[in-house]
């Protein structure tokens, strides 16, 4: 009984090597040491682990209720990762009984340091080794259940598992993320989306965002998944688009997966293909999200244009791609396929028509930058109406 009234500094003990970044990487140099197979994998995956493991072994000592009350959650995602990645069972446990050693170790210098008596250095060093040992199971159970899974099962459970967690339905727990490929609490993840145009090209791209390290699938009829960095350009291919989002927490990632919906939606309408960061829609998401008022707008800049006027809307085009092009006479021209001239005549005849200046943005009540946003939320919701019929 005499751990129950000195627990208290052990607890203190294990949380703060939990946060000391020296005894992870000590813990993760143990593993690596005593397990050739584990050190071919980076010292960022081990930490993680070993990070969580420290962290729940201080949850274990503060409490003696049994096995079953217990979260080994980090212990059968360890599993899990190693079969995944191919690492057999025997080397695994190498690693892991290395790491639970000089864990021990170091536990029991700190806690005599501490002023911890040895009496009670024999209950810490049972209820530690008892935690061992659950750990040692648990990292065998999870590694177990990712063996019996079939390449085929392993992809419909991953596109389940990652559909409940973009789009909506019961969040998945950690162990579903964990078996699905997800490090939940591992830090955070991008959200990435795709248009690829055909079914075809769809499950060509998820492979590829599989093959660079995501957990993806078939979402919503789009390609989407997660992954741990920004994919780099050229690595998702150029002939899809491709929104990838800030990083963030899982449980923050939902919201972020809608964004990049709507931000893919809104490139595909425009053609553009290649990786973008969402944060590259943020302008054209925002003002979506108000078409009474673009249409108002459109109506007072725009209104003398007829829709079903061929020659209207190429005035219309020509004066975004104007815009587009930082009001560059000679980008605008290359965009479009003509001389610079010819761009300069349209947005004359368009300044004559309509009775607005376009070339001359600051002469207005408003800025610079706030008339050239109006401009182009004015011409992109014009064009995106149907012409009239004749």
């Amino acid at each position: 009984m005499t751990v129950v009234h000195e627990r208290e500094p052990v607890i203190e003990i294990l949380r703060t090597m939990a946060v000391d970044d020296d005894v992870c990487g000590e813990l993760v140099r143990a593993a690596r040491a005593h397990s050739p197979e584990v050190a071919r994998l980076t010292e960022a995956e081990s930490r993680s682990h070993v990070t969580a493991m420290i962290r729940a072994a201080g949850e274990w000592f503060a409490t003696f209720d049994g096995v079953e009350q217990q979260d080994f959650t980090a212990a059968l995602l360890l599993g899990a990762d190693r079969a995944g990645q191919g690492v057999a069972m025997t080397a695994v446990l190498r690693g892991v009984q290395a790491g639970l050693g000089r864990a021990l170790e170091i536990t029991v210098e700190r806690c005599r340091a501490a002023g911890v008596p040895d009496s009670t250095l024999l209950g810490v060093v049972l209820r530690l080794n008892e935690y061992g040992d659950a750990i040692e199971r648990h990292v065998i159970n999870g590694y177990r259940a990712a063996e019996r899974t079939t390449p085929h099962e392993s992809t419909e459970v991953r596109t389940h598992v990652l559909r409940r967690l973009l789009v909506g339905g019961v969040v998945p727990s950690p162990l579903e993320m964990a078996g699905a490929g997800m490090r939940p609490g591992g830090g955070p993840h991008h959200c990435v989306v795709a248009d690829a145009g055909d079914p075809a090209a769809a499950r060509l791209l998820t492979d590829r965002l599989t093959g660079l390290g995501a957990v993806s699938g078939l979402i919503e009829g789009r390609p989407a998944g997660l992954c741990r960095r920004m994919p780099g350009i050229g690595e998702a291919g150029s002939s899809a688009l491709v929104v990838v989002s800030p990083a963030a927490p899982l449980e923050e990632i939902r919201p972020l997966y809608r964004l990049c919906v709507r931000a893919v939606d809104i490139g595909a309408r425009q053609g553009r293909q290649g990786l973008y960061e969402l944060t590259d829609f943020a302008a054209e998401i925002a003002l979506d999200d108000q078409p009474l008022l673009g249409t108002h707008l459109s109506a007072r800049l725009l209104g003398a244009l007829d829709e079903s006027d061929a020659f209207h809307r190429q005035l219309a085009v020509t004066a975004l791609t104007f815009l587009d092009n930082g009001r560059r006479l000679d980008q605008s021209a290359t965009a479009l396929f003509t001389h610079p001239n010819t761009v300069r005549y349209r947005l004359g005849r368009l300044q004559q028509i309509t009775g607005h200046p376009l070339t001359d943005l600051a002469s207005g009540p408003l800025a610079e930058p706030l008339s050239t946003l109006h401009w182009r939320w004015a011409l992109t919701t014009w064009l995106r109406r149907d012409p009239k019929p004749l």
